[in-house]
């Protein structure tokens, strides 16, 4: 149930960011060992100027391409969140040509009663959902 927000830079057509959706679920699918289904997925476009995305002294250099991946989530393993990095940004470059440099990716954890699905209940908590 991670509720994945992607930002990037306007310009890109329908198709490829139909992809970029389609191989950041899967991955997480795989990574996170959610169930099928469990797709909650935002995309916000930006003008150029609207993203200020440097390199934190790391010496890379970011394009246009840019993509910044935040995630909302339950709980997951330092393993789970190392497998979620490599093979999102492995498939993005793979399929899509994204470079690595490109990919900036954001975990925030938070519980079960934070969520609330529909209907205004905490459907973790009532059992609905687990």
């Amino acid at each position: 149930m991670p509720l994945m927000k992607i930002d990037m830079i306007k310009g890109r057509n329908q198709e490829e960011i139909t992809k970029i959706l389609d191989i950041s679920y899967q991955v997480m699918l795989e990574a996170f060992g959610a169930p099928e289904g469990d797709r909650y997925q935002i995309v916000s476009q930006h003008e150029e100027y609207e993203m200020q995305i440097l390199d934190t002294g790391l010496g890379i250099t970011r394009t246009n391409q840019v993509l910044v991946f935040s995630l909302v989530t339950r709980f997951r393993t330092v393993d789970q969140k190392q497998i979620f990095y490599r093979n999102l940004v492995a498939q993005l470059n793979e399929e899509l040509g994204i470079r690595s440099e490109d990919i900036m990716i954001n975990l925030v954890v938070n519980q079960d009663a934070d969520w609330s699905f529909f209907d205004g209940e905490a459907q973790f908590l009532t059992g609905a959902l687990h």
